[in-house]
């Protein structure tokens, strides 16, 4: 009789690493970064190690993440309260804080990709990611032509990537329309394709001080509760010329991100949100967690679910593990 010893091929670091199924490398990662019109970097209390930053901190901040292997990032803006209106015009000047910053890093980091959140949240009076009407209605067709202006825009400066994270319906159609037409056939689209009305956002909208003023997101982001619904989103998205797709959260969707990825040949990328992160970081510094190996657990669970791309506050840290596994 055959005795069956799955065991042989975790005898040792060097087997195991030898039938490793799922891989990490700094080459999956795309870092969040947060900027602001200050000169001064800021620290954020509920995003441990994560500050907004100015002009010379972006710079030294994409210094260091190129140097441990980090190859791409995404900017979000905290925009000043008296910039902010209901159809948040600040988003398509072109030097503004996004425009300005990208035109640095391209300057100074050409091989950088650099890729823009296209939605109006950050700079809305109302906290919402669309043009809202006397009604508190957040109005679809007309967000998406201030969506596909910013996008042009962000192209302009410079951005390899554009990211529309707002959930409207027709953007993704209506953004390609625009960049092919301004001649910025050769920027992509990550789409934000299934961002659910997530309880996990909460240090991100602390961040950028962009929580909505009144009501919530439930008409326009997903319903947590919904999987197949992200299936009908990858479809139109896919149609529409998106050239990547996101979910968003990753940790708490991961079967969402498994059924996505099986759904499209396109790259999947998924969202390791704000939530995920401080909710790790805050039971590390309690003692509870070890930081570095659940990090790098959930970072891998997210791989192994089918994320091709995923978008992590443990960027630098994860690449560091990485290239040294016993530091």
């Amino acid at each position: 009789m055959i005795v069956h010893r799955p065991r042989r091929n975790r005898k040792s670091a060097a087997v195991r690493a030898l039938v490793r199924e799922t891989r990490l490398s700094p080459d999956d990662f795309v870092l969040p970064l947060f900027i602001h019109e200050e000169a001064a970097d800021a620290e954020i209390p509920s995003m441990p190690d994560v500050r907004r930053l100015g002009p010379d901190g972006l710079l030294r901040e994409v210094d260091g993440a190129l140097a441990e292997g980090i190859r791409a990032v995404v900017l979000f803006p905290k925009v000043p309260e008296e910039r902010k209106t209901n159809d948040g015009r600040e988003a398509l000047r072109d030097d503004g804080l996004v425009q300005r910053s990208v035109a640095a890093l391209k300057a100074r980091f050409p091989e950088l990709a650099v890729v823009t959140d296209v939605a109006l949240d950050p700079y809305s009076s109302a906290g919402q990611d669309g043009i809202v009407d006397e009604d508190g209605n957040v109005l679809n067709d007309e967000t998406v032509e201030v969506l596909a202006a910013q996008a042009v825009s962000h192209a302009r400066a410079g951005a390899d990537v554009v990211s529309p994270s707002d959930m409207m319906d027709g953007r993704v159609a209506a953004i390609r329309a625009a960049l092919d037409e301004a001649g910025f056939s050769q920027v992509s689209i990550l789409s934000y394709t299934a961002k659910y009305a997530s309880a996990f956002y909460g240090p991100f909208r602390d961040a950028l001080d962009s929580a909505p003023r009144g009501g919530d997101k439930k008409t326009y982001q997903m319903d947590p509760a919904n999987a197949r619904e992200a299936l009908r989103e990858v479809a139109l998205d896919e149609a529409e010329g998106a050239d990547m797709i996101m979910v968003k959260p990753a940790g708490p969707y991961l079967d969402v991100i498994r059924a996505v990825r099986r759904a499209t040949a396109l790259p999947v990328a998924a969202y390791q949100v704000s939530g995920e992160y401080a909710a790790l970081c805050a039971a590390a510094r309690n003692g509870w967690l070890d930081e570095r190996a659940c990090a790098l657990e959930s970072l891998v669970a997210i791989r192994r679910a089918g994320a091709d791309v995923i978008l992590t506050y443990f960027a630098r840290k994860a690449a560091c593990w990485l290239r040294d596994p016993l530091a």
